[in-house]
């Protein structure tokens, strides 16, 4: 468990946030200047808060109350900043030492070579950083804050330095580390397709406060939310199982609670859990179930709530299977249609607007 209440000033911002999370990855999501590297900060013991309370793992970090407030290097909190910070003379076999050699053997509790196999960079031990590519140089960073046997890592944008390919070559070695190391991550981003992939937990930052916290599932899928969470990603978020490929069709299909859902073909074995985003943008609505129709995926649905939004779109909030669907229509559909809480009607997905980004692999 990771608790955060805290408050502090840095000069004319203010900072005042509380929450809890449980096991797993915590996402701080937010614009620039939200406050999310403040909280980093204090969680690591690099800012001062003013007041509140800071614990990890039921150890107390922070408490200004109890006086408590426990130097960087006594708080066993790993760090990765967006550059590795590697040292460019030693090779990445010293790097990974560095952090573990300064603990006593009976505090290690990281193994070196189930660091080197998770993050698969075995063959790179020999290279100095300047022969490393940016994904392959973030992986031996996580490594060595890995090795420093952390009760809790903290990943302030790891990712963003790196382009499209190499962001897509770390992300499933980060999606790994808190399940099989059992360790609390606290991870800072600003895009969403990271935050699908890997968090467990999602605090909205918003001009230094929490705007909400919960599961990934249930912030998404709230338009009260929208604001916090992208318009341009406004939808929601299915858990579901990979049942099987057509390869001739390059399509998956995948199974919910709600039904069957058909995607693009994704690279996830069959038998794999995945979360999917469906954009509201992208689901039609229909009151009587459509006869030949090219569209894939037709979804019965129960209609929880009707509410207009800004222009001349109407936000509908649908039940499928006891899970949430976001549709957005025109306020001229939703006159033709007549929609109310509690109708039946039939969801309507194109396959080929859910795409690979937004189809993410969940291990474990």
């Amino acid at each position: 468990m990771l608790e955060v209440a805290a408050r502090r000033k840095q000069g004319g911002f203010r900072l005042e946030v509380d929450f809890a999370a449980g096991p797993g990855v915590t996402a701080l999501f937010g614009p620039s200047g939200s406050g999310k590297t403040s909280v980093v900060d204090m969680v690591a013991g690099l800012a001062r808060p003013e007041a509140g309370r800071i614990a990890a793992g039921g150890r107390v970090l922070f408490e200004s109350a109890a006086g408590i407030d426990l130097p960087p290097e006594r708080r066993r909190v790993g760090c990765v900043f967006q550059d590795a910070r590697l040292f460019p003379h030693l090779s990445v076999r010293s790097n990974l030492d560095f952090g573990r050699r300064r603990l006593p053997e009976a505090a290690r509790s990281v193994g070196f070579d189930d660091v080197v196999e998770v993050l698969g960079i075995g063959p790179l031990l020999d290279r100095r950083p300047g022969r490393l590519s940016g994904g392959e140089k973030q992986r031996v960073a996580i490594g060595r804050a890995l090795l420093a046997s952390p009760q809790l890592l903290l990943m302030d944008e790891p990712l963003a330095a790196l382009d499209a390919p190499r962001k897509d070559e770390v992300l499933p070695f980060i999606a790994r580390l808190a399940r099989h190391f059992r360790l609390p991550i606290l991870y800072v981003s600003h895009a969403m397709d990271e935050v699908l992939r890997l968090a467990d937990t999602l605090v909205l930052m918003d001009q230094g406060r929490v705007a909400a916290s919960g599961t990934v599932e249930d912030l998404l899928a709230r338009p009260d939310l929208r604001p916090f969470t992208g318009r341009v990603d406004a939808g929601a978020v299915l858990g579901a199982t990979v049942a099987a490929h057509d390869d001739s069709y390059g399509i998956t299909r995948l199974v919910f609670a709600g039904g069957t859902l058909l995607v693009g073909r994704v690279d996830i074995p069959v038998g794999g859990g995945v979360r999917v985003r469906i954009h509201a943008r992208d689901v039609a609505i229909a009151t009587e179930r459509p006869e030949r129709v090219s569209i894939r995926n037709v979804l019965a649905a129960r209609v929880r709530s009707v509410a207009g939004t800004e222009g001349h779109l109407v936000d509908v909030m649908l039940d499928c299977g006891g899970c949430r669907l976001w549709s957005q229509i025109t306020r001229q559909g939703q006159a033709q249609l007549g929609l109310k809480p509690g109708m039946e009607v039939f969801a309507l997905i194109k396959a080929l607007t859910i795409t690979r980004g937004d189809v993410a692999g969940r291990d474990g």
